[in-house]
């Protein structure tokens, strides 16, 4: 389980060199992502129902992701 976590996060961070100005922005799109995989995982994998705090947690992360990416840029 380690190599194939060790591999993704290489690719992910040699993604990142590819656009080097937005580089934050594809943080924000990843840790938004992370934020409701990881609820989802909780639910489908662990077994253990996502409270109300839990998703809106969740939403709140997508939503903040959803504005830093989707903002309009002055270029």
């Amino acid at each position: 389980m380690l190599l194939p976590a060790a591999v993704s996060l290489a690719l992910f961070a040699w993604l990142l060199t590819l656009h080097p100005t937005a580089a934050g922005r594809v943080y924000a799109a990843y840790g938004g992502v992370y934020v409701a995989m990881a609820i989802i995982w909780l639910w489908l994998v662990d077994g253990i129902r996502p409270t109300h705090w839990d998703l809106l947690g969740a939403a709140v992360a997508m939503l903040g992701m959803a504005i830093i990416m989707f903002a309009p840029r002055n270029i």
